[in-house]
């Protein structure tokens, strides 16, 4: 007889393997994915290509954050934030990790089918690379939040790919505007653990940055928005893309006030708070091509 309530709790630990519970990394992950989409699409997506790349942004943020539990098992249990993770607590094995890891990643993939060319299918290569092997840079690179823009941003060229069959200059400078961004958000994120990070020795953003973290940060929110402008000046976009980059300036001002004492918590609300940043320029795109096309 199937005891269900040791499915029901077998899978109640597989939701918080893969963080569906803190579904914060699932919108950063999102937001510059839909900002390429709509971009990429002339501000005309198709819903099925949306909800193919929506989807997929939650299948793989699931495979990262349990590739990132299995390789971070010997630390996490000497972390205070993530000492009761599943796998770091030992309530499930590393057979379950890689069956689980497997099925996200053939998941992901086989939505992609529909899509699927030879430029998308090498793209789609080197994000489950770029996803397997960001939580080993924690090890031998100072600034690893690099990195992870990057892999949070890889839906941009993936989206350009899928959409226009190649990836023209704007998807550079978008993914650059990613990358700073994940530094800003990431750091802010890195300050939480900064104690634990410097006694168990994995390099992180604010541990490099030190002192000078804070600044750090603001000055990755200013690029950020400058390549961002760039974007829109290049696109011929007008005053509601504007309106979104002062929202989304705001909210940076307003991350400021949270993390300029470094208190744990307030920098953990601010990373929280990134994702009304991200929305913010989403909106202003979407708001763009609206007025442009009243069609849309």
């Amino acid at each position: 007889m199937i005891n269900t309530v040791k499915i029901r709790e077998k899978l109640d630990l597989y939701e918080k393997l893969m963080r569906l519970d803190k579904p914060i990394g699932i919108l950063l992950l999102l937001w510059p994915t839909l900002w390429a989409v709509w971009i990429a699409s002339n501000g005309r997506p198709d819903w099925i290509v949306v909800w193919i790349f929506m989807l997929g942004t939650v299948l793989m943020r699931s495979a990262g954050c349990v590739i990132n539990d299995y390789a971070d098992r010997d630390f996490d249990p000497h972390v205070e934030r993530t000492k009761s993770r599943p796998l770091a607590a030992g309530t499930v094995t590393l057979r379950e990790v890689f069956i689980l890891a497997g099925c996200l990643v053939l998941a992901a993939f086989l939505l992609l089918l529909p899509l699927l060319t030879p430029l998308l299918g090498g793209l789609a290569v080197v994000a489950l690379f770029l996803a397997a092997s960001y939580p080993y840079t924690k090890r031998f690179f100072a600034i690893p939040q690099a990195y992870l823009g990057v892999a949070f941003g890889f839906g941009i060229p993936m989206a350009f790919a899928a959409l226009q069959g190649h990836l023209p200059a704007i998807a550079g400078w978008l993914l650059a505007a990613n990358i700073f961004w994940a530094v800003a958000y990431d750091t802010e994120y890195a300050l939480v653990d900064i104690e634990d990070d410097l006694r168990i020795g994995i390099k992180t953003s604010a541990i490099t940055f030190g002192r000078f973290a804070i600044a750090a940060i603001m000055l990755c929110y200013g690029v950020t928005l400058a390549l961002l402008a760039y974007v829109g000046y290049r696109l011929g976009f007008g005053w509601p893309y504007a309106l979104g980059l002062a929202a989304a300036t705001a909210i940076a001002g307003y991350h400021y006030t949270l993390i300029r004492g470094r208190e744990r918590m307030r920098c953990f609300k601010a990373f929280l708070h990134n994702n009304w940043f991200g929305g913010a320029v989403f909106a202003g795109i979407v708001a763009d091509y609206w007025l442009h096309h009243p069609k849309f």
